[in-house]
């Protein structure tokens, strides 16, 4: 597990958010942190 790109990947995909999609992020992001499919919910993020 490298934590390192997923946390890179996370980071591009919040800074394209504006600040209403922000909170919902860094729901996601506490998701991602507790979830065995990171690349899932980082892709359904990029989609948005």
């Amino acid at each position: 597990m490298n934590n390192n790109i997923d946390m890179s990947k996370l980071l591009e995909a919040l800074s394209k958010m504006d600040k209403h999609e922000l909170e919902a992020g860094i729901a996601k992001a506490n998701q991602i942190l507790k979830s065995k499919n990171k690349n899932d919910i980082i892709n359904e993020i990029k989609k948005k």
